[in-house]
C-alpha cells in the first residue's frame, strides 16, 4: 500500500462524434500600446449611449442631461481596428459609429468627477458596429440589445495611447470610401470622460483592462461590403478598416 496518490487521468480528447473535450484556457484580447512592445489586455468592455445631442436626436431620442446609461460588449467583441471585418449575419442594415474609447489603467469604485484622470491609461480611436435593425426590434419589444450590439467583431479599436489626463475637446470623425460622414467635437459630449468613468464606478468596480466606449456625434449610418472606413479621434489616433463579404 502507498501513500502517494495518483496522478488525475488526463481528459480524454474529443472527437467529432463524441462529447466535446474541456476547452484549453481563453488568451486574453489585446491591443497595441502605441510606444510600447507591449499589448492591452481587454478585462471588459462598457459603451455610452446616447453621449452627444445632435446623435440623440438623430436616433429620435431626448438630448437633456439625463443619467448616463451603458450597455456592455464582451471583450472578444474588440479587434484592432485595421484590415478587414466581415459583414455580419442577421442583418441588413449594419452601421457605424465612431467613439473614443477609454482605457481604465488603475480602477477603483466611486471615482469622484476630479479624480478620475488618476484612473485613466490613456484612450484608443473605436467604431461602434451595431445590427441596427436588430437593435430597433429589440427597442419595439423591450428586449435587451445584446445581438444588435454584442456580436463577434462589433468593437474595433486602435492601438492604446497612453495619455493619463482628461480629453475635453478634439475632433472626431469617420469617413466612408472617402466621403466624410461624421464630424464632430468631443467638447459636445453630454456626459464628458470625468463624468463617464464617475458614473461607470458607481454601478461596477472598474479594473484595469476595462475599456469604455464614450458615444458617437450625429452621422451614423450603414455599411456594405467594400466600403472602406476610416477616421479617427484628434490627439489619440486614426484607423482604417474594409468591411468583406458576409461571413
Amino acid at each position: 500500500m502507498t501513500d502517494d496518490l495518483a496522478a488525475p487521468a488526463a481528459p480524454a480528447a474529443a472527437d467529432t462524434h463524441g462529447a466535446p473535450g474541456i476547452p484549453d484556457p481563453v488568451e486574453p484580447t489585446t491591443l497595441p500600446i502605441a510606444g510600447s512592445d507591449r499589448s492591452w489586455p481587454v478585462r471588459r468592455v462598457f459603451c455610452v449611449g446616447r453621449n452627444y445631442a445632435d446623435h440623440a436626436r438623430e436616433m429620435g431620442n431626448d438630448p437633456d442631461r439625463e443619467p448616463p446609461f451603458f450597455f456592455t460588449k464582451p471583450a472578444d467583441a474588440v479587434v484592432h481596428a485595421s484590415g478587414s471585418i466581415p459583414y455580419p449575419p442577421l442583418t441588413t442594415d449594419f452601421h457605424y459609429a465612431v467613439e473614443l474609447v477609454i482605457a481604465i489603467g488603475r480602477g477603483g469604485a466611486d471615482i469622484e468627477v476630479d479624480a478620475a484622470a488618476g484612473h485613466i491609461f490613456g484612450y484608443g480611436a473605436g467604431i461602434d458596429l451595431p445590427r441596427r435593425d436588430l437593435q430597433r426590434e429589440a427597442k419595439d419589444r423591450g428586449g435587451p440589445w445584446d445581438w444588435a450590439k454584442a456580436f463577434d467583431l462589433s468593437a474595433p479599436v486602435s492601438a492604446i495611447h497612453p495619455l493619463p489626463t482628461i480629453l475635453d475637446s478634439g475632433r472626431i470623425w469617420l469617413s466612408v470610401n472617402g466621403e466624410l460622414r461624421q464630424d464632430g467635437d468631443l467638447a459636445a459630449m453630454i456626459w464628458p470622460v470625468a463624468d463617464i468613468v464617475a458614473a461607470a464606478s458607481r454601478a461596477v468596480s472598474l479594473q484595469p483592462g476595462d475599456l469604455i466606449f464614450t458615444g458617437t456625434p450625429a452621422g451614423v449610418g450603414p455599411l456594405q461590403p467594400g466600403d472602406v472606413v476610416t477616421g479617427g479621434v484628434e490627439g489619440v489616433d486614426e484607423f482604417t478598416v474594409t468591411i468583406t463579404g458576409r461571413a
